[in-house]
């Protein structure tokens, strides 16, 4: 995946603005708080779900996880690193890469569950993502859509939705170039960098996957599907700190608590 830096006022800058108040009205800012983001296996993350087409599985992605008083959160990337530090050392982290953004993201994601302003900052596991993917297929077509765009491949999401509304009626795109231009459930994979806008017309409703914050690709989604008028959603325990601070909804009905 490509960087690309976030800059103010894009959507990471205004959540490090609220969790710097946050963080000052629960008393943590003067806190000798440590923060331990380490990568997880891929059993440590997701289990040992039936299928293995999974991202992580595959070795394109890992989970980390961040701890902070006890409580956990997640985040997935492609740029996994450790980092041993104080709570003030990660929300003051530049977030120009996407190993920094990560580590930024699992670490409020901790820091919400701690303070208990966010649910779901844990991975669910073997079996429970195929049944997140049918909540989600299912969620979509209660809403009237009649064409879903899905912004980051997740195969059982991709599949759920391509069973419900049928391959043509499902768009895709994603950034990995060993999926650009494949067939996935009879969708073609389109590329991310240069196709999202078309997806987003083409679609009713937008499902976002959470490491777009990750990957920098974010704010751009957001500013085009506002511009087109277009109903979205986030998925994935990547953006559960993001969507509570910033009032977007997030469809991941099986993530554990940290």
């Amino acid at each position: 995946m490509e960087e690309s830096a976030i800059t103010a006022p894009g959507v990471l800058e205004q959540c490090r603005g609220k969790l710097r108040e946050l963080i000052a009205g629960h008393q943590l800012d003067s806190a000798p708080v440590t923060v331990l983001a380490k990568p997880l296996t891929p059993e440590e993350a997701i289990g040992t779900p039936g299928r293995r087409d999974y991202p992580i599985l595959e070795g394109k992605e890992r989970v980390i996880e961040a701890t902070v008083l006890g409580a956990r959160g997640q985040a997935f990337t492609d740029s996994p690193s450790d980092f041993v530090g104080q709570l003030s050392g990660v929300v003051e982290m530049p977030l120009t890469s996407n190993q920094n953004r990560a580590i930024f993201l699992a670490t409020m994601n901790a820091v919400l569950s701690h303070m208990r302003v966010v649910e779901g900052t844990v991975h669910c596991k073997n079996d429970a993502p195929e049944k997140c993917a049918a909540e989600i297929a299912a969620s979509a077509r209660q809403r009237g859509a009649k064409k879903v765009g899905l912004i980051g491949f997740n195969p059982s999401i991709a599949e759920a939705l391509a069973r419900e509304f049928g391959a043509g009626c499902v768009c895709l795109t994603d950034l990995n170039p060993q999926n650009i231009g494949t067939l996935k459930f009879g969708v073609m994979v389109w590329d991310g960098r240069t196709q999202t806008h078309e997806l987003v017309r083409a679609s009713d409703l937008l499902i976002v996957t959470g490491t777009t914050l990750v990957n920098g690709t974010f704010d751009e989604i957001l500013r085009l599907v506002r511009l087109e008028g277009k109903q979205f959603v986030v998925f994935g325990i990547t953006a559960a700190g993001v969507c509570r601070l910033m009032g977007l909804e997030r469809w991941c009905s099986q993530a554990q608590n940290g």
